[in-house]
């Protein structure tokens, strides 16, 4: 098993960060790792959705917790390989949040998946951060 944990504060108020992340047709906006995301049905619990990876086929995904304004988790599995990827909303101070992404990988080759997967997290969570600022600036409407 793999597991490593990424975070970056933000300004950004919760329900903005929470509506960036529940339109996850928009998800290829902010995150370079993804060519497009579609969700099959509401963003609650037991739904599936598909992420397409730059140059590769697309994969289905399925969210297995999802806690409105706190976080979700989504588990992609590829064979004996399951990749379970969980986004957090904490406080981390005075007008200030905190944002994780937790990264699982479980079955062969999990240490060298788990790298490569999660090797665009920072700059995901950074692209993720700059657009929920200038959403709260009223630059950007979501």
């Amino acid at each position: 098993m793999w597991h490593r944990e990424f975070s970056t504060t933000t300004l950004a108020s919760g329900p903005t960060v929470w509506a960036l992340w529940s339109d996850v047709g928009s998800w290829s906006n902010w995150n370079p790792g993804l060519e497009a995301a579609t969700l099959h049905g509401p963003f609650a619990s037991g739904t599936e959705f598909s992420l397409k990876p730059p140059g590769q086929p697309p994969l289905t995904s399925r969210l297995v917790k999802v806690e409105e304004g706190v976080g979700f988790t989504e588990e992609t599995a590829v064979g004996e390989v399951c990749v379970v990827v969980e986004h957090r909303i904490e406080p981390a101070g005075e007008g200030e949040l905190k944002i994780v992404y937790g990264a699982t990988v479980t079955g062969p080759r999990a240490d060298e998946i788990g790298e490569a997967i999660s090797a665009d997290f920072p700059q995901v969570l950074t692209a993720l951060d700059r657009l929920a600022v200038r959403t709260e600036d009223g630059q950007i409407v979501v």
